[in-house]
């Protein structure tokens, strides 16, 4: 087992963390007592160590306002480029310890707490996992959260506040058992509700088409509630933000009519629509076309892209410049990623708004949309990509099968008139499968309605471009990219292995943190016995830790 640090040793230590200067202590110290007696409304005499982490992540949070409020503030003074990234699954993990990494007080925290009695470590364990995404897809989103964050790039995260996570796994009596991840259970210290910016997202009813354009009438409504959760960068006061929505029943929820039976009733049916941010699908490596999955796909959309454009109207320059027409500048102010196929639908939900609400004609609106939207793809395999019932289209969003429609004719006759007679490449290129059921494919319509395509390895964009998408990229090559998956070396190297981060800084210095390439200089050292044997020292210690916690976790 690792060898434990003496009180002298711990307290001398000096890492890339930064040192803990005494007015920090003395403040973290006090900013802690004030949140387990104001906040809490514990003393020490009844406080749980459930508690005890609250009051510190209330404290370490206080350091995250004040610049969370100034980076907002200058992204409407400077009004850059914003970067939208809408993902249903971001996998966040914990927050305390990367938040204190980010703004530098990892060890004026240590100390603090210490000189209280407690230990750190142990309170960082009773947080919560934010597990809201099944593996790669969603630590992805969430590591592009903090990158962006740490190159001081105005972004913000949009998915699903889902009530439950993805499940937790124990062995019990020898046997891996599944079990709900209730994460919010005790509450999320690091979220800010944002009622005032609730909004009403459409599902089923008919389409109306008059002289003044198309309306989707006779609707079934539900309130998208926001949670923001600040992302700070790596040691630069940028704090961006994650916003997850969270299904709400409106108030009038199938009470037009009722007698205090069916008001009872009423009641009760309200879960039917906050079901729809409940629970994360598991892995998707198979397609299943659920309705409750399709609902999530659109509530997401339809909420963020709500609120991207009141963002965009309200900035200081974008729809208010008198000299340039609505929406001209869009696309030189909003940035889309579409995280995979899951949030394909911002493509048919843009063009509905720009042409049955901002009454821009077809060929502007498809301008102004393609140009604003990017696509990652994820999968190659068949069987995970995802094709929707044009029947369950038909019925859900009944606006959005019309436009999808249209825009698959538009793109067909483009091709057409490219490969005249060529019925066989028509029908591999089409958005709509022909067959029983007739299906949409989503794929298509993210390539078809984006300016950029990207493979997330440089094999996976060889094979999307030589065979998933080789029909689109014969016709468009320089639309595809590849853009390699990424970690952030914060986490994934400062948190979880300091002891190697801080080998690594005596040599070359801490740069590595914000630049990875930093490391090739590791390659000076290769034959430095003295830098070899540290390294080992910090491979033993760092097993003997993953030892010692698995055997304690098996056990219990």
């Amino acid at each position: 087992m690792a060898t434990p640090l003496t009180d002298s040793e711990r307290r001398k230590q000096i890492s890339v963390r930064g040192i803990a200067g005494l007015g920090d202590v003395a403040e973290i110290k006090k900013s802690f007592n004030r949140h387990l007696h104001f906040t809490l409304v514990k003393d020490r005499n009844v406080a749980t160590p459930r508690d005890y982490y609250f009051a510190l992540a209330h404290t370490v949070r206080d350091h995250l306002v004040g610049r969370w409020i100034r980076t907002q503030q200058y992204y409407y003074e400077k009004d850059p480029k914003r970067i939208h990234y809408l993902s249903l699954e971001f996998y966040m993990g914990r927050t305390l310890q990367n938040t204190m990494i980010n703004l530098g007080l990892q060890n004026a925290c240590d100390e603090a707490i210490y000189q209280l009695g407690l230990d750190l470590e142990e309170l960082e364990d009773i947080e919560e996992d934010a597990g809201l995404g099944n593996g790669g897809l969603g630590r992805l989103a969430a590591c592009f959260l903090d990158s962006m964050a740490s190159l001081g790039l105005a972004a913000y995260g949009y998915g699903i506040r889902y009530e439950f996570g993805i499940f937790n796994q124990k062995i019990s009596n020898g046997w891996q058992v599944e079990e709900a991840d209730d994460w919010l259970r005790y509450g999320n210290p690091w979220e800010k509700a944002r009622p005032e910016y609730m909004l009403p997202v459409h599902f089923y009813g008919r389409v109306e088409h008059t002289a003044q354009g198309a309306k989707w009438l006779d609707t079934q409504i539900v309130l998208a509630m926001p949670y923001d959760t600040p992302v700070p960068g790596y040691k630069n006061n940028t704090v961006n933000t994650m916003r997850l929505w969270s299904a709400k029943a409106p108030n009038d929820f199938n009470l037009q009519e009722f007698n205090v039976g069916d008001y009872i009733q009423a009641v009760l049916d309200r879960n039917l629509a906050e079901n729809i941010s409940r629970v994360l699908y598991p892995n998707d490596n198979f397609f299943e076309g659920k309705e409750l999955r399709l609902k999530q796909e659109y509530f997401v959309v339809a909420a963020t892209l709500q609120d991207i454009i009141r963002r965009f109207k309200s900035s200081k320059f974008g729809c208010r410049d008198p000299v340039r027409t609505s929406f001209e500048t869009f696309p030189e102010k909003v940035a889309i990623q579409l995280n995979d196929t899951h949030p394909a639908l911002a493509i048919p939900e843009l063009m509905r708004i720009l042409l049955d609400v901002e009454k821009l004609a077809w060929e502007k609106a498809w301008d102004v949309t393609v140009q604003t939207c990017a696509y990652t793809n994820h999968t190659v395999l068949p069987e995970a990509l995802e094709r929707w019932s044009v029947h369950m289209f038909e019925k859900l969003l009944p606006r959005h099968l019309e436009i999808i429609y249209e825009i698959n004719r538009r793109h067909l006759d483009r091709i057409s008139a490219m490969y005249p007679g060529d019925g066989d490449r028509l029908r591999r290129m089409s958005l709509i499968e022909e067959g029983d059921p007739k299906r949409i494919n989503m794929a298509h319509l993210c390539v078809v309605g984006s300016h950029a395509v990207n493979g997330v390895a440089r094999i996976h964009s060889e094979i999307v471009k030589n065979t998933v998408f080789k029909d689109f990229y014969d016709i468009e090559p320089e639309k595809f990219q590849n853009k390699t998956n990424g970690i952030t070396p914060r986490r994934w190297l400062l948190l979880c292995n300091p002891g190697l981060a801080d080998v690594i800084a005596e040599k070359i210095g801490e740069e590595f943190l914000t630049d990875l390439y930093q490391l090739k200089k590791l390659l000076n050292f290769i034959d430095d016995d003295t830098f070899i044997r540290d390294l080992a020292k910090v491979k033993q210690v760092r097993f003997c830790e993953i030892d010692e916690n698995l055997v304690c976790r098996f056990s219990s």
